[in-house]
């Protein structure tokens, strides 16, 4: 593997426009809408910038003043845009948010389709510039969900990384609203047949047990006493370069109640470690009053690749801890961005749960 510190996350940004509060959109349309920009891969490079890492965001974006706002920002947080592609043709994605609280979920609706980096072709990225001085991959399984012309580009950054001797992270992240480019196969069907293409590549996977399921056809063995082991190893058995694989656990109450922890699955040792612990016992976060979960996922993917990344962070139970405190303190945060800092991450992970003011 190549030494490189340097991350660099491949995949769409798009707008985010969310009913103010827990209003329905009947209720706050017409009228004003919050506007921030979100999407899998960003969030995970942003997280890892405001963690003290090094991260590039690669996508590509129309030439308009919106998508400029849209480099800003990552800017503004310390991402590496200098290979963002920007693009006469294709437009910015967007995507619209309500918000659940207590039994009623949240919303999402995706307005995607014709967004540029779902049209721009892998032979416009310039990827010798894209991976020098890299050392780490990550993509999403939401990047080949776009369209056709995106999986290909997701396959053939993988296959430039791999060629590179990057890392490579994937986070599967299911999304059956999205997987629909091929007429005659159900969404979880495509995503299994596209992801197929892809897994080979990668060493570190990222994904619930749904996910698994979805995407790759991997159920627990009827029997099992401890499925998160028995997942593990049948992803390891079928993809020999995994080196591990990483779950949350989240206990839904509610909307906006929920318990959350993590596991991590260590293919050399064959073990498998949980987060948090209370002494040598799991006890999750109790998480109750959630401000907003989305990109809770991609805070706990940047808490790993950063951990996983960094030599006094990398033992696999300490990386856990890592990237479950990370992704706890996302949910207290409004927007898809984890603005969290590590020194903030290592007081939760040493039982700072207060939340006191600091004075």
């Amino acid at each position: 593997m190549s030494s490189g510190s340097r991350v660099v996350a491949f995949g769409e940004i798009m707008g985010r426009l969310a009913a103010p509060g827990h209003q329905r959109f009947q209720q706050a349309m017409p009228g004003g809408l919050e506007v921030t920009f979100a999407g899998a891969e960003a969030n995970v490079a942003m997280s890892i910038a405001h963690l003290g890492g090094q991260a590039s965001f690669v996508t590509a974006l129309p030439e308009h003043a919106v998508a400029d706002a849209c480099v800003a920002n990552l800017r503004a947080v310390g991402v590496d845009t200098r290979h963002i592609l920007r693009t006469p043709q294709g437009r910015l994605g967007l995507y619209f948010l309500e918000t659940g609280v207590n039994q009623r979920p949240g919303n999402v609706i995706y307005d995607r389709e014709g967004s540029s980096v779902s049209i721009t072709p892998p032979k416009d990225y310039p990827w010798d510039e894209i991976f020098h001085g890299a050392g780490w991959f990550h993509i999403s399984g939401i990047t080949p969900a776009i369209s056709k012309n995106a999986a290909a580009v997701a396959l053939h950054a993988l296959r430039e990384a791999s060629s590179r001797g990057l890392r490579i992270s994937c986070d599967l992240n299911f999304r059956s609203k999205l997987w629909t480019w091929k007429a005659g196969l159900r969404p979880h069907e495509l995503a299994t047949l596209a992801m197929r293409e892809l897994l080979p590549y990668v060493h570190v996977l990222i994904g619930g047990r749904e996910d698994a399921a979805a995407m790759m056809g991997i159920h627990a063995s009827p029997g099992s006493t401890d499925p998160v082991l028995d997942v593990s190893r049948q992803i390891k058995a079928l993809y020999p370069q995994v080196t591990h694989v990483a779950m949350t656990l989240r206990k839904s109450l509610s909307a906006n109640h929920h318990n959350w922890g993590g596991m991590l699955y260590d293919s050399a040792l064959d073990e498998v470690f949980l987060a948090p612990l209370n002494g040598d016992r799991y006890q999750p976060y109790a998480i109750t009053d959630i401000v907003d979960r989305l990109g809770g996922g991609d805070a706990f993917a940047a808490g790993l690749i950063h951990a996983l990344n960094s030599p006094d962070l990398a033992e696999p139970q300490t990386a856990l801890g890592f990237a479950v405190a990370a992704s706890c303190l996302a949910h207290s945060i409004p927007g898809d961005f984890n603005f969290t800092t590590r020194d903030e991450v290592e007081a939760l992970m040493a039982g700072n749960v207060s939340g006191r003011v600091n004075r």
